[in-house]
């Protein structure tokens, strides 16, 4: 028998042991870019790059970068070839390209255009990169080594414009993610000089909205957009711009939202077509070229572009929203800040970097003031400096003999020595120490700099106008305020049209389009069943179906399937799933729940309830106690305005009388008031508009107050009388 080995761990502590070092290091090493606006893979790409002279040089192969870029990232070449791809100008991903590039690098906007392989493809560093490197060989930002410690590499790269607002970054970590969208260079710059002067700058007031580099338009909410700027999380809505074509009734869309494909919006707009939701489109067609995204709609002559294009932005990712989470690495931990933090941890990493430069530039500075100093002391004897050099035997009695007969330090006497005898003359030396008081002079400026944080936010400032005039270009984006752009709800993306709705005895229910109903007038049933109730009405009315159980069912009547006279319709049994014994007795379709509903009972009692009582703000499809139940109903009706009903009881008593005598009720179940009394137990039976009776005299019948017993039917009123409606 095998022994037993396992060993028992508690998972809390195996978590944290083998797992926390993953999730940490998918953190901080991978997924979630710093304030340089890069992540690790970035960085050592476009460092590689940089070492490899490409921001001056011509271009080279891509996979010669791929090859080169191992020495400091250990991945596979596909893994960081995929990540130099998004950098290109040719892939379109950012709003300023890192890199600039030869070959098919794919689009951003497509999902099936791929890119060519790395040995067909070249690149170098595009212009705006000098920002990114700008002073890193001045001790502007820490060195670490590889990860073999035969190279050393930047923590972060010294950029000298805030770009991890400039260009789109998304990642996804272990527990976290980060999605940080673009905004316009120009406006960057403005808003972070704005907020280095003002730190209680309106930031919204500078940095208008996002921009994408697919452009389209933004649909802009103030509110939702101040709390993505405060807070580093909410979203937004971008959709498509488009052209209409009038001579070829074609629409052509030319820009798509940043975070959609073109062949996604395309299968989205055929699947629509196939399941017949959108009559109007004949054609759909990939136009992409050399000259940029286009998708070409085919349309009908008759369709309004800009409705059918509203529809499709309900419909499609032609109307995309894009989703914030500006969650940002600070000092290796990961923070979601909104505009003003990020502004602020960036101006001080840029202090931090101008003040390391600053230092880098006072001691190389003063090293050179040293030795110029050193040199000053020889002037005033030449003759002695030659005749100690000549008349020291030994090479290496030159330092220290000098050292002694000038009253100078090693380095001093090092630099001496080291002179050329040609330039051991008093021209030379005399042009060489008038850099002294200049020199002097930059080292105080210098110092002054590094000790006023002012002073050095004027650089700062300095630089991003710099960047801005150089390297800004117009928005992309267009935006639109939100009250501008016509809500689209799903009325819009309904087809109106008039119709008949049928009710059978046996609960069917035929919904026929009025054109359908001219062409086959002849309803097909089944045996022994009769349409029992018809009503006219229209495909976005609302349609309440009353049963005997004093339930009413709610249905759009969209939401029913057309059918033609020759077949049977809807079973309701099915569609409502209705109970056993339940059956739909009165349907009545509306649009706005205007008017009443009129119920009879046996008791002589009627009911005048308001319709708005049926109307919900939730889409509820069942409402019970839709009407009292205490005494069985007889009539039933849906009215707009007050009508004139003859009543009908068991002892052939009738009564005319207006429902304007009725007050309306909101409660539905409310028993009603007595309008026909009783006589000898009798019961009302039936309810008739007074247009479907055909009385010699009515006002034999009519009464002024109810409740009322009524008079008995006259012989000469008999045989109307005897029609019945059957519930």
């Amino acid at each position: 028998m095998a022994s037993n080995n396992m060993v028992e761990q508690k998972i809390v502590e195996t978590l944290e042991k083998n797992y926390m070092p993953y999730a940490m290091s998918v953190i901080v090493s991978r997924a979630i870019p710093e304030i340089d606006g890069l992540k690790p893979s970035h960085r050592k790409l476009l460092y590689t790059m940089y070492k490899m002279g490409l921001l001056t040089g011509e271009k080279t192969k891509s996979a010669n970068v791929v090859g080169q870029t191992m020495k400091l990232n250990p991945h596979g070449d596909m893994a960081i070839y995929e990540t130099l791809v998004r950098l290109t100008r040719g892939n379109n991903a950012l709003l300023h390209p890192y890199v600039d590039s030869k070959g098919n690098f794919g689009k951003q906007y497509s999902r099936d255009m791929k890119y060519a392989a790395p040995r067909y493809t070249e690149v170098k560093l595009d212009k705006i990169c000098e920002e990114l490197f700008r002073d890193i060989d001045k001790n502007t930002v820490e060195f670490v080594d590889n990860y073999d410690g035969t190279l050393k590499e930047p923590v972060l790269l010294p950029c000298t414009f805030p770009s991890i607002l400039v260009n789109a970054n998304q990642g996804i970590a272990v527990g976290m993610a980060s999605n940080i969208c673009s905004f316009n260079l120009v406006e960057v710059c403005k808003t972070t000089i704005e907020y280095i002067k003002n730190e209680d700058a309106d930031i919204l007031e500078h940095l208008k909205a996002p921009d994408f580099p697919t452009g389209g338009q933004l649909i802009f909410n103030e509110k939702d957009m101040r709390e993505i700027y405060e807070t580093g999380r909410g979203s937004f809505k971008v959709r498509a711009k488009y052209r209409y074509d009038r001579k070829n009734s074609c629409i052509e869309i030319f820009e798509i939202p940043y975070t959609t494909s073109s062949e996604a919006i395309i299968d989205a707009i055929v699947e629509l077509v196939k399941s017949n939701k959108i009559k109007d489109i004949v054609d759909v067609r990939d136009e992409t070229d050399l000259n940029g995204l286009k998708i070409a709609l085919d349309i009908k002559k008759s369709t309004d572009p800009d409705a059918l294009m509203n529809k499709l932005y309900k419909l499609t990712p032609l109307q995309d929203t894009f989703s914030c989470n500006f969650n940002i690495l600070v000092n290796g931990r990961p923070r979601v800040m909104g505009i003003k933090n990020i502004l602020s941890e960036w101006i001080a990493f840029r202090v931090d970097c101008i003040k390391r430069q600053t230092l880098f530039d006072i001691d190389k500075k003063s090293d050179k003031l040293h030795l110029l100093l050193g040199l000053k002391k020889i002037l005033l004897d030449i003759d002695k400096a030659v005749s100690i050099i000549r008349n020291t035997e030994e090479e290496a009695l030159v330092v220290p003999n000098l050292m002694k007969g000038f009253d100078i330090d090693q380095v001093q006497a090092e630099f001496i020595a080291e002179i050329k005898l040609r330039n051991l003359n008093k021209e030379y030396i005399i042009n060489r120490i008038s850099e002294i008081e200049n020199l002097q002079k930059e080292i105080a400026e210098l110092k002054d700099l590094h000790g006023s944080e002012k002073k050095i936010k004027k650089v700062i400032i300095k630089q991003l106008e710099d960047v801005a005039k150089k390297f800004g270009q117009p928005r992309r984006t267009e935006i639109i305020h939100e009250e501008h752009v016509e809500e689209i709800t799903s009325d819009h993306l309904i087809e109106d049209y008039n119709l008949k709705l049928f009710l059978t005895k046996h609960n069917y229910l035929k919904k026929i389009p009025l054109t359908s109903l001219r062409n086959s007038p002849e309803h097909k049933l089944k045996d022994d069943d009769f349409i029992m109730q018809e009503i006219e009405t229209h495909n976005k009315a609302d349609l309440l179906l009353f049963s005997n159980k004093q339930t009413v069912y709610k249905l759009k009547i969209f939401e029913i399937e057309d059918c033609k006279a020759s077949s049977l319709g809807e079973y309701l049994a099915n569609l409502l799933e209705l109970e056993n014994g339940e059956e739909i007795i009165y349907m009545a379709a509306t649009d706005d729940y205007k008017g009443y509903m009129i119920f009879a009972y046996e008791n002589g009692k009627v009911a005048k309830i308001d319709m708005g009582s049926y109307a919900t703000k939730t889409n509820r499809r069942k409402l019970s106690n839709a009407y009292c139940g205490l005494s069985p109903v007889v009539y039933m009706d849906y009215i707009i305005e007050d009508v004139e009903l003859v009543a009908f009881s068991s002892l052939n008593k009738v009564l005319i009388f207006n429902t304007d005598k009725i007050n309306s009720k909101s409660t539905r179940d409310s028993q009603g008031i007595q309008v026909l009394k009783a006589k000898k137990g009798s019961t009302m039976t039936r309810i008739k508009r007074i247009d479907e009776v055909s009385f010699k005299d009515p006002d034999y019948y009519r009464t002024k107050n109810i409740p009322a017993i009524g008079c008995y039917l006259k012989d000469e009123d008999i045989e109307d009388g005897q029609i019945k409606i059957e519930l």
